[in-house]
C-alpha cells in the first residue's frame, strides 16, 4: 500500500500510468490489496482492471459503484470498452448491465457494433474512432481540424490519415510526415494525384480473421490499418498495441497447448475447472503410456535375459523425446509466424530430419562407446547405438510431420501434438532398441 500511495502522491494526474498501477497492485498481499484497490484514481478504474490479471478483475469492479466504473469506462477507446463489457459479463452480468445503462448512448452502439464479431474476427479488435478526411478538403483545414482534435484529447496513436470519398469508403491512407510536405493550399486530391499509388492503403475486412490482420501488420511493418466493411466503407482501425497484445496471447496458448493445459482455465481461480483440464491431457497421456509399456512386454523375455536392457532403454526414450519435442517447437512456432508457406513442407521436414539425422550419429557413438565399457559388451554398445540413430531420426520426421498435418486438418498445431509425438518416440525408440537387441543379441 505504501508503494502505491508514494506513487499516487508524486505523480500528477496525468502522468499516472495504469500498468504501474497494476504491477504494484500484484505485488500486495490479499489484504493490502483490498484496501489498496479502493485508492485507484476513479478514472483509471477500467485501465488497471485490463491491466490486472483476470483472477483481479472481480476485485476491483466490486470495490466501485457503476456509475463510477462507467465514468472511468467513458474515456478508453471503444475496442477497451468492449473488452471490459466483456470481461465484466462474466464475472457479474447483473453489473454489467447496469455499467452499460450508464454509458453514453454513443458508447453503446460502438460497443454492440463491436460484440457482433466472432472473438476471431478483425471486427471485434478495432477502434471505431477514427478520423478520416474528405478527398475534396483542402490540406491546411484538415491539418486545423486534426489538431484540435487532437489537443482535445480526441484522438489516439495518431500516425496516419485516412481519406475518404463523400460516401465514406476508404480511398487513401497518407502518412502524417507526407501531408505535413503537402501544398496546404490544395486540396488532398490534388496532392494525392500526383502519386495516387504511394497512398494505396494496405486494408483489412471487418469479418478477416485476426491472424491474417497480424500477418499483414509484421508484412508491412504497420502502426495501423484501416478497417472497412465488404462495400469498401471505412469502419475503424486497428492499432499496434492491439497486435503486440495479441501476439502475446497467441505465444502464451501455443506454450500452454504444448503442456496439454488450458490458457483460460489456468487464468481462473477455479481450481476444479483448472484440475479438470490438466486432468483430460493427463489420461490421454496415460493411454499413450500404457501403448508404450505393452511394447515393452512383447519383449519381457529379452529383457529378463539382460538387465542390462533395462537400464539403458529410459536413455533411448529420452534422448528421442527430447530431440523430437526440439523439432516440433521450432515447426509449431514457425507455422505461427508464418514462416512456412503451403509448398515449404518438404524443405521444413527434410531440414529435421537431416539435423536429427546428425545429432543421432554424434550421440549414437557416444552412447555406444559408454555401454559397451559399462557392461563390458560391445554388441550391446552397436545396438543401443542403432536404436538411437533410428529413434532420433523418426524423432526428427515425426516432429515435423506431426504439426503440420495438423494444421492442414485445420487444427492448432500445438494442440495434442505433444502427446501424439512422445507416444511415436517411446514406441519406436523401445521397439527398435529391444528388437534389435533380440536379434543381436539372443
Amino acid at each position: 500500500m505504501d508503494k502505491l500511495a508514494h506513487y499516487l502522491n508524486t505523480h500528477p494526474a496525468d502522468e499516472l500510468h495504469p500498468s504501474e498501477i497494476a504491477s504494484l497492485l500484484k505485488d500486495m498481499n490479499e489484504k493490502s490489496f483490498d484496501d489498496a484497490v479502493t485508492h485507484i484514481p476513479k478514472e483509471l478504474i477500467a485501465d488497471v482492471a485490463l491491466e490486472l490479471p483476470d483472477r483481479y478483475f472481480g476485485d476491483v469492479v466490486e470495490s466501485f459503484t457503476p456509475e463510477e466504473i462507467a465514468q472511468s469506462l467513458s474515456d478508453m477507446e471503444s475496442d477497451d470498452q468492449t473488452d471490459f463489457i466483456q470481461e465484466l459479463e462474466e464475472v457479474d452480468d447483473t453489473i454489467a448491465k447496469e455499467v452499460f445503462e450508464q454509458l453514453h448512448a454513443d458508447d453503446q452502439a460502438d460497443i454492440l457494433q463491436l460484440k457482433q464479431y466472432d472473438e476471431d474476427e478483425a471486427g471485434a479488435y478495432m477502434q471505431v474512432e477514427v478520423y478520416a478526411a474528405k478527398l475534396d478538403h483542402k490540406v491546411q483545414e484538415v491539418v486545423k481540424e486534426f489538431a484540435e482534435l487532437k489537443r482535445q484529447d480526441q484522438l489516439e496513436n495518431v500516425n496516419y490519415l485516412f481519406v475518404t470519398d463523400e460516401d465514406g469508403h476508404l480511398r487513401y491512407g497518407v502518412g502524417l510526415d507526407d501531408l505535413l510536405v503537402f501544398d496546404f493550399n490544395r486540396t488532398l486530391r490534388e496532392n494525392i494525384n500526383e502519386n495516387p499509388e504511394k497512398y494505396k492503403p494496405v486494408i483489412g475486412h471487418d469479418h478477416d480473421n485476426i491472424y491474417e490482420i497480424v500477418k499483414k501488420f509484421k508484412e508491412y511493418d504497420l502502426n495501423s490499418m484501416p478497417i472497412v466493411d465488404e462495400y469498401g466503407y471505412l469502419l475503424g482501425r486497428i492499432t499496434s498495441d492491439d497486435i503486440y497484445d495479441i501476439i502475446s496471447e497467441q505465444a502464451t496458448d501455443q506454450m500452454y497447448n504444448l503442456a496439454g493445459v488450458n490458457d483460460d482455465a489456468e487464468e481462473d481461480d477455479d481450481l476444479y475447472k483448472a484440475g479438470k483440464t490438466r486432468a483430460v491431457w493427463l489420461g490421454v497421456n496415460l493411454v499413450t503410456a500404457i501403448a508404450a509399456s505393452l511394447v515393452i512386454g512383447l519383449f519381457e523375455g529379452t529383457i529378463q535375459s539382460y538387465v542390462a536392457l533395462a537400464v539403458l532403454m529410459p536413455i533411448v526414450a529420452s534422448m528421442g523425446g527430447n530431440a523430437g519435442t526440439q523439432s516440433l517447437t521450432v515447426v509449431v512456432r514457425q507455422l505461427a509466424l508464418g514462416e512456412i508457406a503451403k509448398h515449404d513442407a518438404y524443405r521444413t521436414i527434410k531440414k529435421e530430419v537431416i539435423l536429427s539425422l546428425a545429432n543421432g550419429l554424434l550421440f549414437a557413438v557416444i552412447i555406444g562407446i559408454i555401454a559397451a565399457i559399462w557392461f563390458d559388451k560391445g554388441m550391446l554398445g552397436v545396438v543401443i547405438a542403432m536404436a538411437m540413430i533410428i529413434n532420433l531420426l523418426s524423432a526428427g520426421f515425426f516432429g515435423s510431420v506431426i504439426p503440420l498435418l495438423l494444421k492442414k486438418f485445420g487444427v492448432d498445431p500445438a494442440i495434442g501434438s505433444t502427446v501424439i509425438l512422445t507416444t511415436v518416440t517411446d514406441i519406436v525408440g523401445f521397439f527398435a532398441f529391444l528388437g534389435l537387441a533380440t536379434i543381436i543379441l539372443l
